[in-house]
């Protein structure tokens, strides 16, 4: 009976640090489910964003789509803080908002350490083809969508081979028409974007 009892407790736990495994990373290194009604957007397809959001056509605009509630977003925070310091002086940067939560502008500044525009509109990621945070959406001077995908193939973006974000930014900034990105680039990883009916 004792045996019985133990083996039990044994069971339990195990299942129980099986489903927090599940919960807290190996359902993130899945690929996001397509949502039921989604529309691809392809590279070249020209993006209707709200002029509130992109008023400075001389530069290319980097839409980095961030959840608070996902793992995945913040783990990304860092690496996405590095691409800003670098590219800077050359892309404009804008954080757009994946939550039901509300938050302010000021609450996802202090959560970057930057004073970066905020953008709370969901319909900016159904016309970029996103549904899954983290991920990138980097649109050219003339609203086009260069690249829509991830940032890196590891979980953590400490992989500098695969940083496909950084790549997108390099060709687009050298007019490079003939870059493509591999299946590891643009199937979406991540969590699903709350109320996601694109």
């Amino acid at each position: 009976m004792r045996k019985t009892l133990v083996i039990g407790w044994l069971v339990l736990l195990l299942a129980i640090v099986g489903a927090l495994f599940w919960y807290n990373e190996l359902q993130y290194q899945l690929p996001t489910p397509v949502p039921e009604n989604y529309k691809p957007v392809k590279s070249g397809t020209v993006v209707s964003i709200n002029p509130r959001h992109f008023k400075d056509h001389s530069k290319p605009l980097f839409l980095h789509f961030f959840n608070p509630g996902c793992p995945c977003s913040r783990f990304n925070v860092k690496q996405f803080k590095a691409i800003v310091e670098q590219y800077r002086g050359q892309v404009n940067f804008a954080i757009v908002i994946m939550s039901n939560k509300h938050f302010t502008e000021s609450e996802i500044q202090d959560k970057f350490g930057m004073k970066l525009p905020v953008i709370f509109d969901p319909s900016v990621a159904e016309a970029c083809g996103v549904y899954s945070t983290p991920q990138v959406a980097l649109i050219d001077t003339e609203n086009k969508l260069y690249y829509r995908g991830n940032y890196n193939i590891s979980r953590y973006c400490t992989d500098e081979k695969t940083s496909f974000a950084k790549i997108a930014i390099n060709g687009l900034l050298s007019n490079n028409t003939r870059l493509t990105f591999n299946k590891l680039a643009l199937t979406s990883y991540g969590c699903r974007l709350p109320d996601c009916h694109n």
